[in-house]
C-alpha cells in the first residue's frame, strides 16, 4: 500500500513532479514513434514526398486509434484513483477488469476498419495512385495488429492511477527503442530484411507498440496489488462501463477531434499537396509539444481525483496551482525550442518541396503552444473533479467550432491568391486563446461549486 499511501500523504508539489516526469517522458516517447516513422521514410532513395504525405493521410487513423485506447484509459484512470482513494478495493479489481474488456472490444473494431474500410478512407483525401497505395499499405498494418497500442494505453493507466508511472515509462521507452532500431532495418533492408519502404515503417511501429503493451501487462500484473486480477473481473458490468466513459468520453472526443481536425485540415489544404505533407509534418512536432502537456495531465489527472476522493480541498487547490504552473514552464520551453530550430525539424524530415511552408507553419502555430497547453491541463483538472462537460466543452472549441470555420474561411483568400498559405496558420493561435478564456471561466465555476464547499 505504499503508492496508495504516496498518493495519500506525499506534499502535492513532490508528487507531481515525482509522477508527471516519468508521464511526460512516456508521452513523449509516444510521439517519437510518428517523428522516428517520418524522419527515416523522409529520407528513402526512392518515393519519399509521396510516401510523407502517405503517413500524412494515415495520421487522423492513427491518432484515432490511441484517442479510444488513451480516452477509456483515462477515464479508468481517474475512477480507479479515486475508488482507491475511498478505500474500495473490490470495486478497483472491477474497474481494472472492465477497461480490459472494453479494449478488447475497441480492437475488433480497429480490426474490421483495417480490413474493409481503408481503401475508401485514404481515397477521400489524394488522387495520386502512388500515395494511395502506400497509404493504405501502411494503415491496413497498423489497424490489424492494433492490439499493441491499445492495450499499452490502458495498462499505462492502470499503472499510473496507483502512482506508479515509471513503470509505464519504462515500457514506452522499450517499445520506442524497438521501433526506432527496426525502422532502418526494415523501411531500407539492412542484413537479411528485404526493403519494405512505407510497409516496413509500420511494422516496425506495431511490433514496438506490441512490446510495450507485453511489458505493461507484467508490471500491471505483478505491482498493482491493490485490487486482485482475474479473467472473472473483467464480466461487463454496465454501471462501472457508465463510471468509466463518463469521465472517458470527453477525452475520447477531445482526442478523436484531434483526428478530426486532422482529416478536415487536409481537405483544407488539398488545393496545395506540399502544404498539406508540411502541415502532416508540423503536426507530429506540435504533438510533440503538447504531449508534454498531455502526459503533466496524467499526473493531474490521478492526483487531484484521488484528493477529491479524499475530500481533501487544500491537496485539491495544491494539485490545481501546480499542475498548472509546471504546463505553462513546459510549454514556454517548447515555444523556445521550435522558434529557434525551424530549419533543422525541415531537415530532419528531408521536408524538400514542402519546407518552405513547414518553416511557416512553426513559426506561426507555435505561438499558440502555451495557450494549448494550459487549455490541456483544465481538461484535466475537470476530468478529476466530474467536470466531463466543461472538458468536452473546450476540446470543440478547439478542435472544431473555432479551428476549422476559421481555417475554411482563411484557405479562400490563400486559394484566390490574395493572401499566402500562412494565413491559414493563424487560425490556430486565435483559436486557443479564445478557448483559454472559455476554460478559466469553467475553472472559476468548478472551483466555486465543487472544492470550495469541502470541509
Amino acid at each position: 500500500m505504499a503508492e496508495s499511501n504516496k498518493m495519500k500523504e506525499m506534499p502535492v508539489n513532490k508528487l507531481m513532479v515525482q509522477m508527471g516526469i516519468p508521464m511526460i517522458l512516456s508521452m513523449a516517447l509516444q510521439a517519437v514513434y510518428n517523428i522516428v516513422d517520418s524522419a527515416f521514410v523522409g529520407n528513402m532513395r526512392v518515393g519519399s514526398e509521396a510516401a510523407l504525405n502517405a503517413l500524412t493521410l494515415v495520421f487522423p487513423v492513427q491518432m484515432l486509434m490511441v484517442a479510444v485506447g488513451i480516452g477509456t484509459g483515462v477515464g479508468t484512470n481517474a475512477l480507479l484513483a479515486r475508488t482507491l482513494g475511498q478505500g474500495n478495493s473490490k470495486k478497483a479489481a472491477k474497474v481494472a477488469g472492465n477497461s480490459l474488456f472494453l479494449g478488447v472490444i475497441i480492437y475488433v473494431v480497429c480490426l474490421l476498419f483495417g480490413i474493409f474500410g481503408v481503401k475508401a478512407y485514404i481515397s477521400s483525401q489524394t488522387v495520386d495512385a502512388e500515395v494511395l497505395e502506400m497509404g493504405v499499405s501502411y494503415l491496413r498494418i497498423c489497424c490489424v495488429i492494433s492490439f499493441g497500442i491499445i492495450f499499452f494505453s490502458l495498462f499505462e493507466k492502470l499503472l499510473q492511477a496507483t502512482g506508479r508511472s515509471l513503470y509505464s515509462t519504462i515500457g514506452q521507452v522499450v517499445g520506442a527503442v524497438v521501433n526506432i532500431i527496426l525502422d532502418p532495418i526494415m523501411i531500407y533492408g539492412i542484413g537479411p530484411c528485404p526493403e519494405m519502404g512505407v510497409k516496413g515503417a509500420a511494422y516496425a511501429t506495431v511490433i514496438g507498440q506490441v512490446a510495450s503493451a507485453v511489458l505493461l501487462l507484467i508490471f500491471h500484473i505483478k505491482l498493482n496489488k491493490e485490487f486482485e486480477h482475474g479473467a472473472k473481473y473483467m464480466k461487463p458490468d454496465g454501471g462501472i462501463i457508465k463510471e468509466i466513459y463518463t469521465i472517458g468520453l470527453p477525452a475520447i472526443i477531445a482526442q478523436a477531434l484531434m483526428s478530426i481536425m486532422v482529416y478536415v485540415m487536409n481537405l483544407i489544404l488539398k488545393f496545395n499537396p506540399s502544404a498539406q505533407t508540411a502541415y502532416g509534418l508540423f503536426y507530429k512536432v506540435q504533438q510533440f509539444v503538447l504531449f508534454l502537456a498531455f502526459g503533466l495531465r496524467d499526473a493531474i489527472t490521478p492526483i487531484i481525483a484521488f484528493a477529491y476522493g479524499m475530500r481533501s480541498k487544500k491537496r485539491i487547490q495544491d494539485g490545481i496551482k501546480y499542475g498548472l504552473i509546471y504546463t505553462v514552464i513546459l510549454m514556454i520551453l517548447g515555444i523556445v525550442i521550435t522558434e529557434i530550430f525551424p530549419g533543422g525539424f525541415a531537415t530532419l524530415f528531408n521536408a524538400g518541396p514542402s519546407r518552405e511552408y513547414f518553416i511557416g507553419a512553426m513559426r506561426i502555430i507555435s505561438v499558440s503552444f502555451l495557450f494549448a497547453g494550459i487549455n490541456i491541463a483544465y481538461q484535466g483538472i475537470y476530468q478529476a473533479l466530474n467536470g466531463g462537460v466543461e472538458s468536452l466543452v473546450i476540446s470543440l472549441l478547439r478542435q472544431l467550432i473555432i479551428i476549422l470555420p476559421l481555417a475554411g474561411i482563411f484557405s479562400v483568400f490563400a486559394r484566390n491568391g490574395q493572401m499566402t498559405v500562412s494565413l491559414i496558420w493563424w487560425a490556430f493561435p486565435i483559436t486557443e486563446i479564445i478557448s483559454c478564456f472559455v476554460g478559466y471561466v469553467f475553472l472559476k465555476r468548478i472551483n466555486k461549486n465543487k472544492v470550495d464547499v469541502l470541509n
